[in-house]
């Protein structure tokens, strides 16, 4: 069964084209014009175990607002694409990440149900030049296309780059454990038989 997917999207702000494949070896390649965008998409890959190519040209002149918005767009789309029916999977993940004296908790459930918790404690607006307030904007992108039930919670920290950083890897651990097959089941882990 391949779980790989190929997603592109142009409008008159952005240009993205991101292939995705859930059963990968965790490498990230290519560019979304932010630097500090890409750390964080690559740390996400590498412990979701996902491949994730991305090709991202913007308005980023104006703000970075619009690429990182569309990019949890496609991502989300090619999640739920590469999932399918939900059938066979383990359905849900958690992760509890240190990152120094940051501890972050992300739970989620392939739901087909969006929904976004965000409680990220964050002691700065921004790192470098990227406006910390993207973040929310890109998973709730990520989760309105995925169709995926997501709670991050920071349980404390201090570094909002360690913050942001355990977030990532939080919810590409959870990623990996929720879409992992499940071979005790052929259909959907639901009493009502389908999400």
């Amino acid at each position: 069964m391949s779980r790989n997917r190929e997603i592109r999207r142009k409008t008159k702000e952005t240009e993205i084209n991101l292939r995705l494949d859930l059963d990968g070896s965790g490498r990230y390649s290519g560019s979304t014009e932010i630097p500090f965008f890409d750390h964080m998409l690559n740390l996400f890959a590498t412990h979701g175990f996902f491949d994730l190519h991305i090709e991202a040209k913007g308005d980023i002149a104006v703000d970075f607002h619009h690429t990182v918005e569309d990019i949890g767009i496609c991502l989300g789309d090619g999640f739920k694409e590469a999932i399918g029916e939900v059938k066979g999977l383990q359905r849900y993940g958690m992760a509890i990440i240190p990152m120094d004296e940051t501890l972050v908790s992300v739970a989620l459930d392939l739901s087909m149900r969006p929904y976004l918790a965000y409680n990220p404690g964050l002691k700065r607006k921004k790192i470098g030049v990227f406006d910390l307030d993207l973040i929310e904007e890109f998973f709730r992108a990520f989760v309105n296309h995925g169709g995926i039930t997501l709670h991050i919670n920071t349980m404390y920290g201090r570094n909002s780059h360690h913050i942001i950083e355990a977030i990532f890897k939080g919810v590409g651990k959870a990623l990996d454990m929720a879409s992992s097959l499940d071979r005790r089941t052929t259909g959907v882990i639901s009493t009502k038989g389908k999400l």
